[in-house]
């Protein structure tokens, strides 16, 4: 019952699967069942407008209580996607109602009748738009505006389940040092041809397993965030600023890939977010001068000082990394990508003049739609005279109207976006 409450807390209140999950686990002591549980969650977010389609198919009026409902997912979930026998699956997911007793024999009668319709309801399944790739409707069709000849494989990626990735510490031993390292552990890895510090383990295992984790020998991240350290280019005694640098792990791999800045500020609006920012640089040994504000009003944070580098991760529709977070199919509506928009047009507007002449902006995100990436950057260089765009040549992602575009995918990455702007 408590995958099905995780699943609740994501479609009834809006939460987010990770926070709904981290709350549910803490009751929970095997870290077997931690695992199982957190593979149900994932799953039934991953697949939820198929399952949710298929339960609908299954009943004559929809069911009121939303832990029940949602528990009917689970249990579809396991009968279609897990390797559970099918008598297993159904007899746990009836006893996890026994609280609620006029929901065991519904939920008894759901599961043993898509059993005996299995076929027909799948088949419909694949007739309908959205239950057919596990996408909102909305969602799928931006997708084919944006990327007709690329959809079916952007949307076939969202539903797969992505690789763990590794950062290593180049500061502190070469990539081939810590790959012998791995395989000392017994973890296999390979490396990435264009990301000297990127690592793809060939399966995922938990952080405290991984040789050198708590020394900052490593950290995790997807190679497409690793790429934004070598773009900003950093020097020697440089001034650099991390906008929205929640949680991090772009602010430390600037400070390992250059030790000798003159000084490196990081600011989040969210001083949870910004706590994680902390707990990074200091399992790498690294530090930053954190802050704690609004980046679109610099003047209540700024100390007046121009930067030479500055990183704009900006606040996005994280739609290129579905496959890691599913629930965002879920929460994400179609109203938000204009607002997002709009507060991505404002950072990028208030940070501008923060930036010294000659110095080089690397507006990033994690996001495949155009209006939030490449439209957006056309927008911001249409109105600032004295911004001009670094073309960004790589053998990784492709080339947008301006700047770079990597679908979630591409070379094993999770889908983003890089531009590179100089001031003259």
């Amino acid at each position: 019952m408590i995958a099905a409450r995780v699943i609740s807390n994501v479609l009834q209140d809006g939460k987010s699967l990770n926070t709904a999950l981290d709350n549910a686990l803490l009751s929970v002591e095997s870290t077997k069942d931690k695992a199982f549980i957190q593979a149900l969650c994932y799953g039934v977010c991953r697949y939820f407008y198929r399952l949710s389609f298929i339960l609908n198919e299954l009943l004559d009026k929809p069911i009121k209580d939303s832990e029940i409902n949602a528990l009917a997912l689970v249990g579809l979930y396991q009968l279609n996607y897990m390797r559970v026998k099918q008598h297993a699956a159904v007899s746990e997911t009836v006893l996890a109602a026994k609280k609620k007793p006029w929901a065991k024999s519904l939920v008894n009668a759901l599961l043993r009748t898509y059993l005996r319709q299995q076929g027909v309801l799948e088949q419909k399944a694949d007739e309908n738009v959205a239950a057919s790739v596990s996408h909102p409707v909305w969602l799928l069709r931006q997708i084919e505006i944006d990327w007709p000849e690329r959809s079916s494989q952007i949307l076939e990626a969202n539903n797969r389940q992505p690789p763990m990735v590794l950062r290593v510490n180049l500061a502190l031993n070469s990539r081939d040092q810590y790959l012998q390292s791995l395989s000392d552990h017994e973890l296999a890895a390979k490396t990435v041809s264009f990301c000297e510090s990127s690592l793809i383990l060939s399966r995922p295992v938990p952080v405290e397993l991984l040789p050198g984790f708590e020394q900052g020998h490593v950290s995790v991240q997807d190679t497409a965030a690793q790429l934004a350290a070598s773009l900003l280019d950093v020097q020697v005694g440089q001034r650099v600023l991390d906008v929205c640098a929640a949680p991090g792990g772009k602010t430390v791999h600037i400070l390992e890939s250059q030790p000798h800045l003159k000084e490196l500020v990081a600011i989040d609006i969210d001083e949870a977010r910004l706590s994680r920012v902390q707990e990074n640089l200091l399992r790498s040994n690294v530090s930053a001068q954190l802050i704690v504000g609004d980046a679109a009003k610099p003047k209540d944070w700024w100390d007046g000082q121009l930067f030479d580098r500055i990183l704009l991760d900006a606040p996005c529709s994280a739609l290129g990394v579905i496959r890691r977070h599913p629930d965002i199919k879920i929460l994400r509506k179609p109203d938000d990508i204009k607002a997002l928009q709009l507060l991505q047009k404002s950072i990028l507007a208030a940070t501008w003049p923060l930036l010294s002449s000659g110095g080089l902006l690397l507006y990033a995100t994690c996001s495949i739609l155009k209006q939030e990436n490449e439209e957006q950057i056309m927008g911001f260089l249409a109105m600032h005279a004295d911004a001009f765009e670094v073309p960004i040549d790589a053998t990784w992602g492709n080339a947008a109207q301006r700047g770079r575009q990597i679908l979630t995918g591409d070379s094993e990455m999770d889908g983003f976006y890089y531009a590179l702007i100089k001031k003259s």
